[in-house]
């Protein structure tokens, strides 16, 4: 199931996305006297939520009610995951990534976390700071979680991930790296659209083998896949849950391939600059695209 938030009267909605267009699930469940979750959130925190939503979403689709289905293009959609927990992600954990920076090969994750004031949506245009100058792109997948997670095997965790989706985790190179920690240049507004879609664990066979990019302008930047991965998804799950309880609604970043502005030769770095537009596409998760506007 894909999942997804718009906007409308000010509020975003929630809606499933069918081969009839998007499911306006709180239209749907009043026609059809349901009681199902009404947001993202209740989705991932209540029991038997998803088998609700396909009930009436079948309900829809047998019943034609043409007025409950809404065209994704006319909609302006909200972020796939609108108030996530935490914010935890993965560096250097890509194999090639790690080549191109000239960075070791990790023995354990590399974690750091990003806040909600990151969260943005597919199609906003996201504003490039002021004070930066080394503005990159960086495609990857989240996972997000569904169930409460801590000191979980390697071989039990992906039955703790709700879904997955498509993440810009846009980073500030020169604030990056001013200091040792990165957190500043991971931090800034807008810095981690996500979309356009939750897709639903279900959807996804295998996360460590999907096909994954970033199109700056049109042209391919980013061309992998997710077995590059160091750690694998479960590897991941289990190793932060280790060291701190995982709650549904946590989402984890897990790092980004080779083919960054960063990981070129200094004169040959092409950095985002007012105008540009990133798609982020990760097989099976649907193009997150966004524009980019200078700060002054």
């Amino acid at each position: 199931m894909k999942l997804l938030t718009f906007k409308e009267d000010g509020q975003l909605k929630l809606g499933v996305k069918t081969a009839e267009g998007v499911l306006h699930i709180g239209k749907a469940a009043e026609v059809f006297e349901r009681s199902v979750p009404l947001s993202i959130e209740a989705v991932i925190n209540e029991e038997n939520s998803l088998k609700e939503l396909e009930s009436l979403t079948s309900l829809a689709l047998e019943n034609k009610e043409e007025n409950l289905f809404l065209e994704e293009k006319s909609l302006t959609l909200g972020p796939a995951v609108p108030k996530p927990g935490k914010m935890i992600c993965v560096g250097l954990n890509y194999q090639k990534h790690a080549e191109e920076s000239n960075m070791p090969t990790p023995l354990y994750p590399v974690l750091f976390n990003k806040f909600d004031n990151t969260v943005a949506a597919h199609n906003e245009i996201i504003k490039l700071p002021f004070n930066s100058k080394e503005n990159d792109y960086e495609a990857e997948l989240v996972m997000v979680i569904g169930k409460q997670s801590k000191r979980v095997s390697k071989d039990e965790a992906l039955d703790y991930v709700f879904g997955y989706c498509n993440v810009n985790d846009l980073s500030s190179r020169d604030l990056q790296f001013r200091t040792n920690q990165w957190l500043l240049g991971k931090c800034c507004d807008g810095f981690s659209p996500l979309g356009p879609y939750l897709v639903t664990s279900d959807e996804v066979d295998d996360p460590n083998q999907l096909e994954i990019k970033a199109i700056v302008n049109g042209e391919v930047r980013q061309n992998s896949n997710t077995s590059d991965m160091i750690f694998k998804c479960n590897e991941i799950v289990s190793y932060i849950s280790e060291h701190m309880t995982l709650n549904p609604g946590d989402i984890i970043l897990t790092g980004t391939p080779e083919g960054v502005a960063m990981g070129q030769p200094e004169d040959q770095r092409v950095y985002l600059q007012d105008g540009d537009e990133v798609t982020i596409e990760i097989e099976k998760l649907g193009k997150l695209t966004n524009k980019f506007k200078q700060e002054v």
